[in-house]
């Protein structure tokens, strides 16, 4: 169970990196470009997998490509969505995909959809609109962040989806991280040198700090979130129910109590609902 307080908390704090990273004025883009030199590198030392699947002609490129390119987008939205929308609502959001993604893997993957599942998703998308909902005061100073807790939704669900596709293949997950961590900082270290040398963000490295510290949280999630599902390996529901609602709960808490973020009842019972459509979902 340690395992996954860790995890939790991992999670959470990717979150709270993001938000000081714009109060402080860091370059989030390098931010998350050195954040997965770091991931991959500790992936490659820590874990060592296998890249041996990756050789055959079955290998999922496509997806790995494309995962690739939607992880540090996704990064990116997110460091947009704290900043607007908050903590509380972006980790709701965030843990939220799995709707998108559960629903696709009726639809695409074959998996049965019984009815704690369909009650699930069913709250679950009221949980969505509760969240996204402007009311008054609370959201007054953050006129179209719905659009990023939407793009946070949608993004983080693709992720699901992709992830499932390459398992599927029979590519170990370990060794399908460590290709995307790789191929995503080559992609963000071109966007840098061209920002660079045509002088619209100069490399610094304070933002290589950041970054660091951003990369070492995101594997340790990762990490402890695989040690969770070994340790606890008969009891699945359980470390998939802990993740999502310890994320949503301590996000809330955190966003509330240490950054002092103004939520208004909509997104107060987004938050309860959410709760109750994960552990539908986990019980199903």
């Amino acid at each position: 169970m340690l395992f996954l307080v860790f995890a939790v908390i991992c999670s959470v704090l990717v979150s709270v990196v993001l938000k000081l990273a714009r109060r402080r004025q860091l370059d989030i883009s390098q931010m998350v470009t050195w954040n997965y030199l770091v991931a991959a590198s500790l992936s490659a030392l820590l874990l060592r997998p296998s890249l041996d699947s990756l050789t055959h002609g079955h290998a999922p490129w496509g997806a790995l490509l494309a995962l690739a390119v939607i992880l540090p987008t996704i990064f990116l939205v997110l460091g947009r969505a704290v900043a607007q929308a908050g903590i509380v609502r972006s980790d709701v959001a965030q843990r939220l995909s799995l709707l998108l993604s559960l629903a696709a893997a009726f639809v695409f993957f074959g998996e049965q959809a019984g009815p704690l599942r369909l009650g699930g998703l069913a709250i679950g998308l009221l949980a969505i609109a509760a969240i996204t909902a402007r009311s008054g005061s609370a959201d007054r100073q953050s006129a179209g962040s719905w659009r990023w807790l939407l793009g946070v939704w949608v993004g983080f669900a693709l992720v699901d989806i992709l992830l499932k596709k390459v398992a599927l293949s029979g590519t170990p997950s370990m060794a399908a991280l460590l290709v995307c961590f790789s191929l995503a900082f080559a992609l963000m270290l071109a966007v840098q040198s061209w920002r660079h040398v045509t002088g619209r963000s100069r490399m610094a490295w304070r933002n290589l700090a950041g970054g660091a510290l951003l990369g070492l949280l995101n594997f340790g999630n990762i990490l402890f979130y695989v040690r969770a599902h070994q340790h606890l390996s008969d009891s699945p529901a359980t470390v998939f129910a802990g993740m999502n609602i310890g994320v949503v709960v301590l996000g809330a808490l955190v966003g509330v109590f240490v950054f002092g973020e103004r939520t208004s009842g909509w997104n107060r019972a987004g938050l309860a609902l959410a709760v109750v459509a994960i552990a539908m979902i986990a019980l199903g």
